[in-house]
């Protein structure tokens, strides 16, 4: 699949002085396109490889969002009778504050952190949670950013880290487009859905800043649709 030359801009979501309501709506927009593309049930089946049998485990989601991803991978693993501890962070107040709902709405107990995570790293000790996961986050930052944030985000998993995000690629553009006229209303998603794609990085560049941050064996592959999942298991 043709790739594109990498274009990271400034996303309208990421702007802190967004209107509340905008981002709301924004939230919601990307929660449903979450939901058509399936992404809960993406990030569960790599979790679960990842998890210990016979205890309680503790999962981290990086870069929560509304918490859709998060609140659906908790309550699959509760469907399949894992007990689960879920701990979220994100740097906006907004997004902690629809996850909580999301998460109240849902009978799903959560942690929650406001946190920079790409300024002040992670809040947790080294191998304090069980995996770690991460979804639609990576593409916002700058290379040494996300080498750094793999790198966290390793430490603090005591078995193991899972990351999907999307693909720099011409379809993943054209797919942008359609999802956000067809899926949401927000204009916030609409423009910010393509930039992400033009953002993204390929498998090779993210394959490759794993290593970098010493997750040397990560399995970094396509995932529908149009994205990709990165999986690291600690040796």
């Amino acid at each position: 699949m043709l790739a594109l030359p990498r274009r990271l801009q400034p996303e309208l979501m990421d702007n802190p002085a967004l209107d509340a309501g905008e981002h709301r709506r924004a939230l919601t927009g990307l929660a449903r396109i979450n939901m058509v593309s399936r992404a809960g049930a993406g990030l569960w089946g790599a979790v679960r490889e990842l998890l210990p049998h016979g205890r309680p485990v503790t999962l981290l989601d990086v870069a929560v969002g509304s918490g859709d991803v998060a609140v659906d991978v908790a309550r699959r693993a509760r469907g399949a009778g894992v007990s689960l501890g879920l701990e979220v962070c994100d740097i906006s107040g907004e997004a902690l504050s629809a996850t909580q709902e999301r998460s109240v709405a849902a009978g799903v107990a959560v942690g929650a952190h406001r946190r920079d995570v790409v300024k002040d790293g992670l809040p947790q000790g080294d191998r304090t949670v069980d995996v770690v996961m991460c979804s639609l986050f990576l593409h916002h930052l700058r290379e040494p950013d996300v080498v750094r944030l793999l790198a966290e985000m390793a430490r603090v998993s005591r078995r193991g880290v899972v990351v999907s995000d999307l693909r720099r690629c011409r379809a993943g553009v054209a797919a942008a487009v359609v999802a956000g006229r067809v899926l949401t209303r927000s204009r916030i998603v609409r423009v910010d859905a393509v930039r992400s794609v033009e953002g993204a990085f390929t498998i090779g560049e993210l394959r490759a800043m794993a290593a970098e941050a010493g997750m040397v064996d990560a399995d970094v592959r396509a995932s529908w649709p149009l994205r990709m999942m990165l999986t690291w298991r600690r040796p």
